[in-house]
C-alpha cells in the first residue's frame, strides 16, 4: 500500500517505548525490613532503658525510705534535730543548706557567667578567644573534689581573715540585714560553700551562653550596631529575646549542678545539723549527709532516713526540671504568638 493514501494520523503514530523496571529481589527486599526493623527495636529499647532506669532508682529509693517515711511521717521535712544516738531525725537542715548554697551559687554565677559570654561573642579580640574559652572549658575538668581542697586550705583561711571581717563590720550593724552576715569569721559555712559551687557553676552556664549567643544572625546584631545601639543595648535588645530559651537552660543546667554537688561542698560547708539565720554559719547539705554519715550509719532507721534524703534530693531536682522545662515551653509559645 502506498503510504501517500494513508490519513496523516496514520502515518504520524507516536512510537510507544515500554521500558520496565524489574522490581527488587525478594531476598534484597525483605532483608532491608529486616534491617530497618531491629535498628528500629534497638533504638526503642535505648528509649525504654531510660524510664527503665528512672523507675527503677525512684522504687528503691522509696522501698529504702520506707520505715522513715512511716515512722516519721511528714514531719521528717520540717523537723530541724538531726540525733543518731536517739532515732530523731529530720530533713530541714539539709534542705535549707542545699537550697541556699545553690541559691547563692546561682545569684554569684548567671552575672558572671552573662559578663564572660558577653565578652567572648562581641568584645574579645581574636587572639584571645580560644585561650580564653579554653581556660573555661579545663575549668569544667577540674575535678570537685579538688575544688573542695582548694576551698578548704586555701580559700578558707583568705576569706575568714580578710573578707568575713569586712561583712561583718559593713553590714553586721544594719537591722535585719545584719542577721545575714552575723557571728564568728570562721571561714567555712553556706556562703563559703555557695561560693565554691558557684566557681564550679560557671563553665557550664557559660558555654551554653556562649554557644547561643554565637547562633544569633549577624545581620540583626549589624542591623542595632548600624542604628547606633550601644553593645549593652544590642545585647539586651536584640540578643537576649533571641536567646533567651537557651539561656534560661544553661542557667536550669547550673542550678541542677549545684543541686547535687556532693564533695566540693561537704569539705568547705561545716556539716553542722543547726539552723543559723547567718550565712557565714556553718551548715548541711543532702549531698553532704549522704556522704559523711551513710557509712557510718548504724541501724535500719538511721538508713532509711538518710535515703529517705536521697528521695528528697531527687524529688527536688525533678521539681527543679520541671519547672524549667514548663519556662522553655512557655517562652517557646510566646515566641510562636509573636511570629
Amino acid at each position: 500500500m502506498n503510504t501517500a493514501t494513508l490519513p496523516i494520523s496514520e502515518t504520524r503514530k507516536p512510537v510507544e517505548s515500554k521500558i520496565t523496571t524489574l522490581p527488587p529481589a525478594p531476598r534484597e527486599r525483605s532483608g532491608a525490613a529486616f534491617a530497618d526493623a531491629l535498628f528500629a527495636g534497638i533504638t526503642r529499647l535505648a528509649a525504654l532503658l531510660v524510664f527503665s532506669l528512672l523507675a527503677a532508682i525512684m522504687f528503691s529509693l522509696v522501698a529504702g525510705s520506707g520505715m522513715s517515711i512511716m515512722h516519721f511521717g511528714p514531719a521528717f521535712l520540717w523537723n530541724s534535730e538531726w540525733d543518731p544516738v536517739q532515732q530523731n531525725f529530720g530533713a530541714l537542715v539539709p534542705i535549707i543548706g542545699t537550697l541556699v548554697t545553690a541559691l547563692i551559687a546561682m545569684v554569684i554565677a548567671v552575672p558572671v557567667s552573662f559578663g564572660i559570654a558577653l565578652f567572648l561573642t562581641e568584645l574579645s579580640p581574636k587572639w584571645l578567644k580560644r585561650p580564653l574559652g579554653t581556660a573555661i572549658e579545663l575549668l569544667a575538668a577540674i575535678p570537685s573534689i579538688i575544688y573542695g581542697m582548694w576551698g578548704l586550705f586555701v580559700f578558707a583561711p583568705l576569706f575568714s581573715q580578710y573578707v568575713q571581717p569586712l561583712f561583718i563590720k559593713t553590714f553586721g550593724a544594719i537591722p535585719g540585714v545584719g542577721l545575714l552576715f552575723g557571728g564568728p569569721p570562721m571561714g567555712i559555712g553556706m556562703f563559703t560553700a555557695g561560693l565554691i559551687l558557684s566557681i564550679m557553676v560557671i563553665p557550664f552556664v557559660t558555654a551554653v551562653m556562649r554557644d547561643v549567643f554565637d547562633l544569633v544572625p549577624p545581620m540583626l546584631k549589624e542591623s542595632a550596631y548600624g542604628l547606633g545601639g550601644t553593645t549593652w543595648e544590642v545585647m539586651y535588645q536584640v540578643v537576649l529575646p533571641y536567646t533567651k530559651v537557651g539561656v534560661v537552660g544553661g542557667v536550669m543546667l547550673g542550678l541542677g549542678r549545684a543541686l547535687g554537688e556532693t564533695m566540693a561542698v561537704t569539705f568547705v560547708i561545716g556539716n553542722a545539723h543547726q539552723l543559723s539565720p547567718s550565712i557565714f554559719a556553718p551548715g548541711n547539705s543532702i549531698a553532704s549527709a549522704l556522704a559523711n554519715e551513710f557509712t557510718e550509719a548504724v541501724g535500719d532507721l538511721y538508713t532509711s532516713a538518710l535515703i529517705e534524703l536521697g528521695l528528697i534530693l531527687f524529688l527536688i531536682t525533678v521539681v527543679v526540671l520541671g519547672f524549667s522545662k514548663w519556662m522553655l515551653s512557655r517562652l517557646a509559645r510566646q515566641e510562636g504568638a509573636r511570629a
